[in-house]
């Protein structure tokens, strides 16, 4: 197939998150597979660093990359006026993957979809429910500009089953809705080197949270852990994501109870795997997450992983390979205690996740996303 992938930021864009590393996994391996891949997005590298203005194409694990020169943005949303051009200059796909909701570049390569009649299916990586910062503006754009993105596509694309109650209270029809599931990675070989020498002692405990920095995402109840554990070191992994949660990190780095027990580290260009393995608990406890990918990549190297029941990788682990907890602060720092104050369950828990992490693959994934495709493409065609 001739497929053609829309998303708001790719590849090496990683400090956006799970939904990019996803996406290049899925673009490579469906080059792997004989399909012809090309993909449409912005300069944006980060929410701080300033886009390129310029248009350029590049090769990215075989598929055809057009970065649209961005001249604006706000936040992780690129204004890309020579959107329309390009599209023009692409060869007409067989199906349209929109990866993501509620920017200039999917927004219009949906309409562009609509128009020329080409089928699209839907992926809003969690976005599709209005939430955290301005809900009555997204509501508003929702009734409006993005009216169609949803209601366009042959089909709609979830990670997680808590994602697909998200889309389903939002209207749309379930016999519209897919679950493709994001797989558990293939991690590398260890390497001798400690992500955290001279950072933390080798002998203190180390409870560990990687992405963004941001609102809803846990970091204060890690924080809270920080301060009623004594001997407990908090390490955070990611940039800023400029809600306001940095300003409680920055406190915490100062305050006498916990000063010199929290730290921040910068984002790094693909998963670390190797502070995965430094850390004694890797604690994912958000409140709202389509799926979670940091905690699939933690699992993946047998590390103790405790993520909230509002996580959508939360349905990927069954009894003892995880610690689900409700969310909120009293049973994420209850959680940690646990895991770290009884080794036994921590080897459990580190069994449990390599089990989980065997069981979710990317070959499986692929499949059920090959399918989604032709089953869109056949909606068109009269065979669905």
């Amino acid at each position: 197939m001739r497929i053609l992938l829309a998303s708001p930021a790719y590849w090496p864009a990683h400090a956006f998150g799970g939904p990019v590393v996803v996406a290049r996994e899925l673009v490579s391996r469906l080059v792997a597979r004989g399909h012809e891949v090309e993909v449409v997005t912005t300069t944006l590298t980060d929410v701080g660093v300033r886009p390129g203005r310029r248009t350029r194409v590049e090769t990215v694990d075989g598929a055809r990359v057009t970065y649209l020169g961005t001249p604006l943005r706000y936040r992780w949303m690129g204004i890309t006026p020579t959107l329309p051009p390009a599209l023009g200059r692409l060869r007409r796909p067989d199906v349209v993957h929109v990866l993501g909701f509620r920017d200039p570049v999917t927004t219009g390569v949906a309409a562009w979809c609509r128009l020329r009649r080409v089928p699209y299916v839907f992926e809003p990586v969690g976005m599709f429910r209005p939430r955290l910062r301005k809900v009555l503006l997204k509501r508003l754009v929702d009734s409006t500009l993005t009216r169609g993105v949803a209601a366009g596509a042959k089909l709609v694309i979830v990670s997680s089953p808590r994602e697909r109650d998200d889309v389903l209270a939002g209207g749309l029809g379930a016999g519209l809705v897919r679950i493709r599931g994001n797989a558990f990675p293939e991690p590398p070989p260890p390497t001798e080197a400690d992500p955290l020498e001279g950072i933390v002692p080798s002998e203190a405990p180390v409870a560990l949270y990687v992405g963004r920095i941001a609102a809803e995402k846990g970091v204060e109840h890690l924080l809270e852990a920080a301060r009623r554990l004594r001997e407990l070191h908090v390490v955070l992994a990611g940039p800023d994501d400029r809600h306001g949660t940095m300003a409680a990190v920055r406190a915490a780095l100062v305050a006498p109870a916990t000063a010199g027990r929290v730290h921040v580290l910068p984002p790094t260009p693909g998963p670390p795997f190797d502070l995965y393995r430094r850390a004694d608990v890797f604690v994912l406890a958000s409140g709202g997450e389509s799926f979670g990918l940091v905690a699939a990549e933690a699992a993946s190297v047998g590390t103790a992983v405790i993520v909230s029941d509002r996580t959508g990788v939360a349905a990927s682990f069954e009894d003892g390979e995880a610690l689900v907890v409700p969310y909120g602060t009293e049973t994420t720092v209850d959680a940690i205690a646990r895991v770290l104050g009884d080794s036994a369950l921590r080897e459990r828990l580190s069994a449990g996740a390599l089990r989980a992490a065997a069981r979710s693959t990317w070959d499986a994934v692929i499949d059920a996303q090959v399918a989604i495709y032709l089953e869109a493409v056949g909606k068109v065609e009269g065979r669905g």
